[in-house]
């Protein structure tokens, strides 16, 4: 019985459009999350797909000995495709030359992702057996020979390369690469028992199937093994597909929010216009039991119809903005299931929570309603309702994101929007009382309905600012992210390294640069030490802790240490000053972090078997992604001036900048010169790993744009709904004004002005909600410098005051045209 009724009320309210608010409210919910969680998952896979050719596959173990069998085994069970390949230094010999080469030994399927680039162009071959392909400053350190002596074995120089897609960055590592067939190893007799070698396993396959080979196989891992992905930080990329990922998860939590408050609104309005309906079924003798099982029904049918719209919309945004997208990324197709269930449980969960409270105002509207039209029933339980959506909310950012403190940002700057909206908001509309009595012209007109709508217009308010806010902290992260990159990676960015300067080559190398009007870095002088105690504690290993020892772990390693008398660049104080005096260090944030130091703690480095003592002076936050020399601790001059060193540097050089400079030689001729002019020194050219990282920030770029878009359209929507949701009362108003003879340019005019005003306040108070937001996000998620955007305080409430105002006259374009008579036969 409640279900046919349920139906016909349905289907009645549906042809009528009276569901049009609500089920447009639930549309855009599914449609949102499910768009956003489609495209977002894309652009995921896709820039982790990107980023993957970095380490030549989607995840490596790199293991000091042969992998355990086991592992292999769940790779294959899964269907994973892996290689196999060795890497460790040898010495090369070509007549009377000899070279320190890093050799790379590769099974027949590498590379797994990315191409080998040598000078001839890409190839998809391998060096076949008693072949070697060497690096290009090989071939010059070594006088171009056709082969070389490895251990027992003489191998033909087949290829020079110009970049492996593994080929990482470490400007120490300076011995150039000689890449090798892994079957012939064990010809060349180099590799014998306790020889230090690493067995590289790289691994690539599907997300799901890599997700599962982590769940399996990471725990059978000893300490000396490692696991490598893009976001291990063994790849350049990885601070800046973290933070894009990052960025994605929150552009589709406001999504959600936005969502949520699209359904809030439309649950408010949808029990409101049935308080009259609940009145009369109770005068007819319904039980309470009755009318809960047809309203449920009825908003059941009302939440399946949204849910089954916005899914189809959200698969059709996803197909249209993929024709938009690079081939690359739209190559790229995650499963549909996640975004389809997630865009179910949102439509489901943001219905049942977001009309909780105002159901029940609606199941507890009195039959004396009939009678007195003021009657709205139940008045308590706000809190209820809070905490419900706050809980909706949150429940549905975890599920998304699975980040916490993602979630509990969103959550609390909701919280603070709510609470400062509600008061401040309401009291900023009261402020027309005096003067809202008066309504001979629009002004008067405008606060006098702000007055009457007090309460209406606060929690438009609310779905003004919301939209609001999330636009301003959208773009604003989109912004610093895209300018943060543009830092690291300028045009100017250097693309090559030197390293093993000899102390006497320093001034000949600048005098060098200066002639061939080269830009480069400062040189840094780089001498070995590993840092032995805290404060006269001796620092212990991480394996000697979880043997039991009781200590602080130090830095299992020998670090690289500099000195200078200037802060260098890319480099900020964060607590301290730099070094004073001779016995003082700066140190890099996070491994002071990572050992717990304080200023003024005492370190104490070995050195040649020589201890150095140094009191902690500064803290450095280093930008480790702007390729150019960097180090965890920087000392005075005087400090180490016992020591032998050798520097390092970097520069940037192109062709076009000779040509314009005059010059008829091209970046590889200088380049050839420089090694000629100084043979002790290795030059590293990182020009390739440039221009692919430039790629993969390019395809960043994109993907934060292609969100931003999403998030404006659905924050369009959401004021589009917020508007709708007052046209009723409005309609009333209107009415009543025309019948004692208001003119509609008063009409109009009065309109536009009242909105504006909402606009402009909900402008002023998103801007202070969003400083807030900011402040949380870049300090505890995406690690950016935290500054006020002062334009935006008069930006934002003029903006808000021409989009609202806006959007309100043009849905009350046809009610502002009616006669009279119009708008009370309408009413």
């Amino acid at each position: 019985m409640e279900f046919q009724l349920a139906w016909r009320f349905f289907k009645r309210e549906l042809t009528q459009g009276q569901l049009l608010l609500i089920v447009l409210a639930i549309t855009l919910a599914v449609l949102s999350v499910t768009g956003l969680a489609r495209v977002s998952e894309r652009l995921q896979v896709a820039i982790n797909g990107e980023a993957a050719t970095f380490i030549a596959a989607d995840r490596i173990i790199d293991s000091p000995i042969a992998l355990d069998n086991k592992i292999l085994d769940i790779a294959a069970k899964l269907g994973l495709a892996h290689v196999t390949n060795m890497q460790f230094n040898s010495m090369v010999y070509a007549g009377d030359k000899f070279q320190l080469v890093t050799i790379k030994a590769v099974g027949p399927a590498y590379p797994l992702k990315g191409v080998i680039e040598l000078a001839s162009g890409e190839t998809k071959a391998l060096p076949q057996s008693g072949e070697a392909w060497f690096e290009n400053r090989l071939g010059a350190l070594l006088e171009n020979p056709k082969s070389i002596e490895l251990g027992n074995s003489e191998l033909k120089l087949t290829g020079e390369i110009s970049r492996l897609p593994d080929g990482g960055f470490n400007p120490f590592a300076s011995a150039p690469v000689l890449l090798i067939a892994l079957e012939d190893v064990d010809a060349t007799g180099i590799i014998q028992p306790g020889s230090r070698v690493s067995y590289l396993y790289q691994f690539t396959g599907t997300a799901s199937a890599l997700k599962q080979f982590e769940a399996e196989a990471k725990p059978l891992l000893n300490n000396s093994q490692r696991w490598v992905d893009v976001q291990s930080g063994d790849s350049p990329i990885a601070s800046a597909v973290k933070k894009a990922e990052r960025f994605l998860l929150l552009a589709s939590l406001l999504g959600i929010a936005l969502a949520c408050a699209a359904i809030g609104i439309a649950a408010q309005r949808y029990c409101q216009r049935h308080y009259d309906v609940v009145a009369m079924l109770k005068t007819f003798g319904a039980s309470a039991k009755q009318i809960r099982r047809l309203f449920g029904i009825h908003l059941l049918l009302v939440t399946g119809l949204g849910i089954g719209l916005g899914l189809v919309g959200g698969l059709l945004l996803d197909l249209g903005l993929t024709a938009f997208l690079p081939a690359e990324i739209a190559a790229y197709s995650p499963p549909y299931s996640r975004p389809i269930l997630l865009g179910v449980s949102t439509g489901l969960i943001s219905a049942f929570m977001f009309s909780a409270y105002p159901l029940m105002r609606l199941l507890a509207i009195p039959p004396l309603r009939v009678l007195q039209r003021q009657l709205e029933g139940l008045q308590l339980g706000m809190w209820l309702h809070l905490l419900l959506s706050l809980t909706a909310m949150a429940l549905l950012g975890y599920l998304y994101s699975g980040s916490i403190p993602l979630t509990l940002t969103v959550v609390f700057t909701v919280l603070l929007l709510g609470t400062l909206l509600s008061l401040l908001g309401f009291a900023m509309i009261r402020m027309g009382h005096s003067v809202g009595m008066k309504t001979t012209n629009p002004l008067q007109l405008a606060l006098a309905g702000l007055r009457r709508r007090a309460r209406q217009n606060a929690l438009q308010l609310v779905g003004f600012s919301s939209a609001l806010v999330l636009l301003l902290t959208i773009l604003a992260l989109r912004q610093d992210l895209l300018n943060e990159w543009q830092k690291q990676l300028p045009d100017n960015a250097p693309n090559y390294f030197l390293v093993n300067i000899a102390p006497e080559d320093a001034k000949p190398l600048n005098d060098f640069m200066n002639v061939n009007q080269i830009a480069a870095t400062d040189i840094y002088p780089v001498i070995r030490g590993r840092l032995t105690h805290v404060n006269d504690e001796e620092l212990i290993s991480d394996e000697q802790q979880k043997q039991g020892e009781a200590g602080r772990v130090g830095i299992s390693r020998e670090l690289n240490l500099t000195y200078r008398d200037s802060l260098p660049p890319n480099n900020s104080i964060t607590a301290g000053t730099f070094n004073q005096r001779d016995d003082e260090v700066s140190v890099e944030t996070k491994v002071a972090e990572r050992l717990g130091l304080n200023l003024n703690d005492t370190l104490t480095f070995t050195i040649d078997n020589q201890l150095v003592k140094v009191k902690v002076a500064s803290f450095r936050k280093v930008q480790w992604e702007t390729l150019q020399p960097n180090f965890f601790m920087i000392f005075t001059p005087k400090a180490l001036a016992d020591f032998s060193y050798t520097s390092m540097a970097s520069f940037h050089l192109d062709d076009d900048k000779l040509k314009q400079a005059g010059s008829e030689l091209s970046d590889n001729d200088v380049v050839l010169q420089l090694i000629k002019r100084f043979p002790t020194v290795s030059v590293i050219d990182v020009g390739a790993m440039v221009g692919q990282l430039r790629q993969i920030i390019e395809q960043v770029s994109l993907s934060l744009s292609l969100v931003l878009a999403l998030v404006l359209l659905a924050s369009a929507l959401v004021l589009i709904a917020q508007t709708e949701a007052g046209m009723a009362m409005r309609q009333r108003e209107l009415a009543v004004l025309r019948t004692f003879g208001a003119s509609g340019w008063l009409l109009r005019s009065a309109t536009g002005l009242e909105f504006a005003l909402l606009g402009a306040i909900a402008g002023l108070l998103a801007v202070i909600v969003a400083e807030f937001a900011l402040y949380m996000l870049k300090t505890q998620v995406f690690e950016l410098v935290v500054y006020m955007h002062w334009p935006w305080w008069a930006i934002a409430p003029l903006m808000g005051a021409l989009i609202v105002a806006f959007l309100g006259v043009w849905r009350c374009r046809q009610l502002l045209n009616q006669s009279c008579g119009e708008l009370l036969k309408a009413g």
